[in-house]
């Protein structure tokens, strides 16, 4: 191409460096003949009409023949000379003869710029001071190049913003994971799949929106600075408020306001909000992560499991309109489906199947003569002395995180704790394994049901086992995905866990809460029987996406400094 950028470094300089000057020399020349390398004028200047990229391929849809090729001729028949006024950033350039060929791409698609020497004239030289990455516009009419590609031939071509900056060597396929999301611009522009994972984001988000407005659902705003630590298990972030002179946390859940609001009369009212939790960083945690929670009067955690396979399939449908080309991928590579009713399971029941599917046989045995019960009051307080015999018992058994579920048991204090530590580790792995589609190999979503009444310091007891509570969490091929309940609304009960929550924190536990005497005086006022349901949008956005990370979906994570940065 006429110009193209240097490749040899200059003595003293690094070769990016040499790019990166070479390119500022581009832009003092722009200026030298009174063009702004940083324009904001942006306007047809030979009378054409400004589309998006999209609009303009429409134009030309119907000249598209079965193979994929434009034909010119009917082109010319469709636009009639129509002259296009469009703009993007420059993402492959190639030059041969008194052709040049740009590859234009802006937040609707892509098209083919097809730039002669013989339309531009003595112009057409200045085509050298066009980069990669550069932002520019044309005007011309549409064509149909030699290979039958889509193309306009521009009268006009300019910068409108000088990239100054060389894009990676790799621009194509940028795939150290530490540079995508620590550049998350560069990241966008150098992977076309990752612009469809934020804008499914966007699409998921609001369909989630319209679904509960429709509902009759009121959307809200609840504070983000608590005094007092609530509405989720979990270690909080400290912050604090100078003029008030006050210690704050950075909220966990919206929960307990939210339910305030229920008690205000608000019956049906959500929040799509950012909150922020001082835990580990995974695959599926990260500090800060966008939660929905919702709150429905007179409903049961039997009404959500229904309302929520109607949720997760109507917002699956609304992106497939909106992305119906990206969403027939994702789905075609999903290890899961929708297509069938989920699964709903007890824990105990959960518990009961993954032990004997471990092929352990006194396990089997002890589920057999009294269920999941019988099998807890088998293991006893400590089971380390078997772990090396049981771990022999089949694939799955050896597959058992062994060490952390004895740790983990060691510190229950009941028999509901330890039946949750048993399913955390027994049964929640493999709950793609066990919870099969009728085609047998992908897997259903699971409604685990029933939690022991120990786990669950804000879920409403069961009126028939009031060791259990009413809730339930739905897994989507082993992730985590929502959490919900009946509510508790006896403020006598709810005080009472407050205190056990305050009991654990004394004894040094960092996941409780705090006792809020403010909620429970809101309780006395009267919360009318409710149920309550929370699901993280980041982690929805990876199942319908296939994700395979929370920060794929998230576009600034938390990263550590770089090199030479203060942290």
């Amino acid at each position: 191409m006429p110009g193209s950028e240097p490749r040899q470094s200059t003595p003293g300089h690094s070769a990016e460096q040499a790019l990166i000057d070479a390119r500022r020399a581009k832009a003092e020349r722009l200026r030298a003949r009174g063009e702004n390398p940083f324009a904001n004028d942006v306007r047809p200047k030979n009378g054409g009409i400004t589309l998006d990229l999209a609009d303009v391929r429409a134009k030309a849809a119907s000249a598209k023949t079965q193979d994929g090729r434009y034909e010119d001729g009917k082109i010319k028949e469709l636009v009639r000379g129509e002259i296009f006024h469009v703009h993007g950033r420059v993402i492959a350039l190639r030059s041969t003869g008194g052709l040049s060929f740009l590859r234009l791409r802006d937040r609707t698609g892509e098209i083919q710029l097809l730039v002669s020497e013989a339309m531009l004239g003595e112009n057409y030289a200045r085509l050298g001071d066009i980069d990669l990455g550069d932002i520019i516009e044309a005007e011309g009419t549409l064509a149909a190049s030699k290979r039958g590609e889509l193309s306009i031939e521009p009268l006009h071509v300019r910068v409108l913003t000088k990239a100054l900056r060389p894009p990676p060597e790799k621009w194509h396929g940028l795939t150290d994971v530490e540079t995508r999301y620590r550049q998350r611009y560069v990241d966008l522009v150098a992977n076309p799949r990752v612009l469809d994972v934020f804008r499914a984001r966007s699409f998921i988000v609001r369909a989630t929106r319209k679904l509960l407005d429709e509902a009759g659902f009121l959307e809200v705003e609840t504070p983000t600075m608590h005094t007092l630590v609530g509405g989720a298990a979990a270690k909080p972030f400290l912050t604090h408020h100078n003029a008030l002179d006050m210690k704050l946390f950075m909220r966990i859940a919206p929960e307990l306001y939210l339910k305030r609001l229920v008690v205000g009369g608000l019956e049906r009212v959500y929040e799509i909000g950012r909150c922020y939790r001082n835990e580990g960083i995974s695959t599926r945690h990260n500090p800060e992560f966008t939660m929905l929670e919702y709150y429905w009067a007179y409903a049961t955690y039997n009404d959500l499991m229904d309302f929520t396979e109607i949720m997760l399939r109507s917002i699956d449908a609304e992106l497939e309109k909106a992305m119906p080309e990206a969403h027939a991928k994702w789905k075609a590579e999903r290890p899961f489906t929708f297509d069938e009713p989920f699964a709903r399971v007890s824990m105990n029941d959960a518990v009961a199947k993954a032990a004997c599917n471990t092929k352990v046989a006194p396990w089997e045995a002890a589920v057999k003569d009294r269920g999941g019960k019988g099998w807890l009051a088998f293991l006893g307080n400590d089971f380390g002395e078997h772990i090396k015999e049981w771990s022999k018992s089949s694939p799955r058994a050896k597959a058992i995180d062994w060490g952390n579920f004895r740790r983990g048991w060691l510190k229950c204090e009941n028999d509901g704790e330890r039946l949750f530590a048993a399913y955390e580790y027994l049964g929640e792995p493999f709950l793609p394994e066990d919870y099969k589609a009728s085609d047998g190999k992908r897997s259903l979503p699971v409604f685990v049901m029933d939690y022991p009444f120990e786990t669950s310091p804000l879920a409403r007891r069961s009126d028939v086992r009031p060791e259990l509570v009413d809730r339930f969490e739905l897994f989507v091929h082993g992730r985590e995905l929502c959490n919900a309940f009946s509510e508790l609304n006896d403020p006598e009960d709810q005080a009472e866990r407050f205190r056990e929550q305050a009991r654990k924190k004394a004894a040094g536990a960092e996941e409780t809460m705090d006792y809020d005497e403010d909620y429970i005086r809101a309780l006395e006022h009267g919360m009318p029987p409710a149920a309550g349901f929370g699901m993280g949008m980041d982690r929805l956005t990876m199942m319908l996406t296939n994700a395979p990370s929370i920060r794929d979906v998230i576009l600034f994570p938390l990263l550590r400094p770089e090199h030479g940065e203060k942290a």
